[in-house]
């Protein structure tokens, strides 16, 4: 167990991350802006440590939106001063502070997506001077780490855990290991399509086992998808043998991928739409999809949208108005391991 490199980044805590027992407390990234000129912004944080043994990040409120994850870990983190483990727990249940208190997909304090921001810049805007402080000092102590996705206001999806595809096949099995033991419903295996200004390449980047979720979504809270986000926790915990719990009651997964970036259907003007499908749905390429109104073209017919993919439906838009390019529904099928 080794204390984080604090020296790399200008974010700083008064938090031990050593010490036996239970710590929370903030993350002080320091920016100055019209709102806060010499002050801090916090990101909440919280520290157990139980002995000796492997250390799990948790994180949530990436995007600001997305509140099933910070839920699910402000649960866990009530239940920790009774909790009995080995090892130690890192929590950040708003990773992103700014945009949650704003429940903003991206920061109020310089519009960008953290997300998309590693490997980040100890220098940098506040979005990066987070993704440094991830990526540069929290993860190289860690021996897996979850990071907690949900549709935001913008989609639903259906309960997925994602496991990154990579080419060291150590660190790929042990990607797939973790997600099963989550055991989701579905297992989404990031590869091609996956962006590597994302968390879970920046923990491919550093050799770290780690898995993310996507877990419905539309801006609210959804307690079946909270319960599953909670209990995966533990689920994980006992696959690293940081806890002995009797087993809880797990789904088989189904495999997936998102095997081409044709699988998406995108909205091909501005307008209403109306689909006729819902996140996890089986689909049939070409069957149809939905249909968009031109709402501001009234004298145009409306647009029948078809499938471009047999397969599951990953997520699906929240919007009632979309733009034209805007995501409409995402195709997954089935996980082909020749490709692993």
């Amino acid at each position: 167990m080794r204390n984080p490199d604090w020296h790399l980044t200008r974010i700083t805590t008064h938090l031990d991350f050593m010490a036996e027992g239970l710590r929370c407390g903030d993350l002080r990234l320091k920016w100055s802006n019209a709102e806060m000129p010499l002050g801090y912004w916090p990101i909440p944080a919280a520290v157990c440590v139980r002995g000796e043994g492997p250390t799990l990040l948790l994180a949530g409120g990436t995007h600001g939106d997305e509140f099933e994850g910070p839920t699910a870990l402000m649960r866990l983190l009530a239940r920790l001063p009774e909790l009995r483990f080995q090892g130690r727990l890192i929590l950040f249940p708003a990773l992103n502070a700014p945009a949650v208190a704003r429940s903003s997909r991206v920061s109020p304090l310089d519009g960008a997506n953290l997300n998309r921001a590693f490997p980040g810049d100890a220098n940098g805007q506040p979005t990066a001077m987070i993704a440094h402080l991830v990526e540069s000092v929290v993860l190289p102590v860690c021996d897996a780490a979850i990071d907690f996705h949900s549709g935001g206001k913008a989609s639903v999806f259906a309960d997925s855990v994602l496991a990154t595809r990579c080419e060291d096949r150590t660190l790929h099995e042990a990607n797939l290991a973790l997600a099963h033991a989550f055991a989701g419903p579905r297992i989404w295996v990031l590869g091609a399509q996956n962006d590597d200004r994302s968390f879970n390449a920046a923990a491919k980047r550093r050799g770290v086992p780690m898995i993310a979720t996507e877990l419905s979504g539309g801006g609210g809270v959804d307690p079946a998808s909270v319960n599953l986000a909670h209990d995966g926790i533990l689920r994980c915990m006992r696959h690293l043998r940081m806890i002995d719990l009797a087993p809880l009651p797990v789904h088989t997964p189904r495999l997936l991928e998102i095997a081409s970036a044709d699988h998406t259907l995108y909205a091909p003007c501005q307008g209403l739409f109306l689909p006729s499908f819902g996140p996890g749905e089986e689909v049939t390429a070409h069957a149809p999809a939905g249909t968009l109104y031109p709402l501001f073209e009234p004298e145009r017919p409306p647009v029948a949208l078809a499938f471009p993919a047999s397969g599951v439906v990953l997520a699906r838009i929240n919007r009632g108005f979309v733009e034209r390019g805007e995501m409409l529904a995402t195709i997954a099928t089935p996980y082909r391991e020749a490709n692993g």
